[in-house]
């Protein structure tokens, strides 16, 4: 059996290489026309996340970079401490969320799909796939190169072209709401109440702008913000704002609030490329005739879930399984979607309420920082389960059948 990839990220990659492991030939193409070396800001990798790596060999690999990330500590606009809670309940077997460049994650993979001699094109932009008479697919590309395999695999993100192939009439990612930008602050010594213990991640609900931070074993501390913005921004107005512009943004928007992100903004060298926030209430349809997608083509989440790389590798492993153990790629897909996609609407809408709580106006904040917040902290002081055990307790079981 052959599979094309469609997208050289991290879900594409982690896809071909858990195929790769179900014994199924994978060839990789990306529309653009370099890697992903160096590329995008940050993000904090679940333990189910890196189970689902670990199931692959590549646990280790990615937590040998970047560190682990213990705590959330939340706080509001006057630099007071909300609640404080545990990033995910222990597991047995002892993995924990890890903070990650994206780079890095990206690296790892990389360098796996690349020891396993699974082949990797770039520049190839797919336009259109048709079923291959007798089963199968016919891939085009913008080239005009026809491409043939037994099946086709979308993990090109939100704007997937494969999505639309399967389905003409599916829905568009919705925006958040939200942009997102950050950095690496170097040289900075923050004041004692802002200084992040090892393992702790600060979140911070500014007046007008969301802010997170954690400080890294070298000291560095690496920062994002979320401004809220009510119209979405196209790309090439996106990319018009210079790094000069967002310093002045960012100043403008913490200049009201107790916080230290002056000292971050001026602490950078570089400022991250600004982006929309996007997620997918749902996405109807998932997989038709021999195609199908996962990761942000299928379920896109709010980086408010701290889930999005996590749930395309565990899609990227259990899609493989499937395809090991049923009879046909249509019974693999069905099996597929009904272990998938009640899990990952659920985080979808997790994220949807945890990214809502970051654009609060005046009145909301108060409820939030008098009510919601102790009340939730008194809950988890008393609960002796975590109630988020069924997201980052997951374990995929490779070796059962499925």
């Amino acid at each position: 059996m052959h599979a094309l990839v469609i997208g050289g990220g991290i879900a594409g990659t982690t896809t071909a290489i858990a195929l790769a492991k179900a014994g199924i030939d994978a060839t990789v193409h990306e529309a653009y026309d370099r890697d992903s070396e160096g590329v995008g800001g940050w993000l904090t990798l679940a333990s189910n996340g890196i189970d689902a790596l670990a199931t692959l060999g590549l646990g280790t690999e990615v937590t040998a970079h970047g560190f682990p990330t213990r705590t959330m500590r939340l706080s509001n606009h006057t630099g007071r401490v909300l609640a404080e809670f545990p990033m995910a309940p222990e597991r047995p077997d002892g993995l924990e969320v890890h903070t990650v460049r994206r780079s890095d994650l990206y690296r790892v993979l990389r360098d796996a799909a690349t020891a396993r001699g699974i082949p990797v094109t770039y520049g190839r932009r797919l336009v259109d796939a048709t079923p291959r008479p007798g089963g199968g697919v016919v891939a085009r590309f913008a080239d005009g190169e026809l491409v043939e395999a037994d099946l086709l695999v979308g993990a090109d993100g939100l704007r997937s072209a494969v999505r639309t192939i399967i389905d003409p009439g599916a829905p568009a990612a919705r925006y958040a709401g939200l942009l997102n930008t950050g950095g690496y602050a170097t040289g900075v010594t923050l004041p004692p109440r802002f200084r992040a213990d090892p393992g702790v991640i600060e979140f911070c609900f500014g007046r007008n702008c969301f802010l997170g931070y954690s400080v890294a074993p070298d000291g560095s501390v690496w920062w994002f913000a979320n401004p809220a913005s009510r119209q979405e921004m196209g790309r090439a107005e996106l990319a018009a704002i210079s790094e000069d512009e967002w310093r002045r943004r960012l100043h403008a928007l913490f200049a009201d609030d107790d916080l230290p992100a002056a000292l971050l903004i001026d602490g950078s060298d570089h400022i991250f490329a600004g982006w929309n926030t996007y997620d997918f209430p749902t996405v109807p349809t998932w997989h038709r005739d021999d195609m199908i997608i996962v990761g942000d083509a299928a379920h896109a989440t709010s980086p408010a879930s701290g889930q999005g790389a996590s749930m395309a590798i565990e899609d990227a492993v259990t899609l493989a399984r499937c395809l090991r153990d049923d009879g046909s790629v249509a019974a693999a897909f069905a099996d597929h979607e009904s272990l998938r996609r009640e899990r990952v609407e659920k985080v979808v809408r997790q994220g949807k309420r945890n990214g809502t709580g970051k654009t609060a106006g005046p009145v909301a904040r108060v409820i939030r920082d008098k009510v919601i917040m102790p009340m939730v902290a008194s809950r988890a002081a008393k609960t002796g389960a975590s109630p988020s055990e069924w997201l980052f307790g997951h374990h995929i079981e490779w070796d059962a059948p499925v």
